[in-house]
């Protein structure tokens, strides 16, 4: 018995949170670079890649994709509203049926990210041989 089927052994759940923890971060961070430099879906392709590269069970794949993204955008979402005091996001949320309420608005457009970015991972979790 080698030394990492041992620790996976004596402590399983701690390593499937390491790597869960890890999965978010890392497609948190690599979305966060793909999409300096390309379109928006480019965090589909991110959360799936990187939900291939680290083995997770299909339903945290797709969890660690739709937290890490929703996540993202939300402080995008919202980090952008406040550059510009909330002019632009009144605007569009009057555009939607949301009550001009920008709350909302960040809420929708982060789900929007979370659930590309979910099926995306959960995608990549399920190429991952056995």
């Amino acid at each position: 018995m080698t030394k990492g089927s041992l620790v996976q052994l004596i402590f399983p759940a701690k390593i499937e949170s390491m790597k869960f923890l890890l999965s978010i971060l890392l497609t948190a961070a690599l979305a966060f670079l793909a999409g300096l430099f390309l379109p928006w879906w480019s965090i589909a392709v991110v959360a799936f890649l990187v939900a291939l590269v680290i083995p997770q069970h299909i339903g945290l794949g797709f969890l660690s994709g739709f937290l890490a993204i929703f996540f993202l955008w939300a402080v995008l979402a919202f980090w952008a509203d406040i550059q510009n005091q909330s002019i632009l996001s009144k605007k569009i949320a009057t555009l939607f049926p949301l009550d001009g309420s920008v709350v909302l608005l960040i809420l929708v457009t982060s789900l929007v990210g979370a659930f590309v970015g979910g099926f995306a991972a959960m995608a990549g979790s399920s190429l991952r041989p056995k």
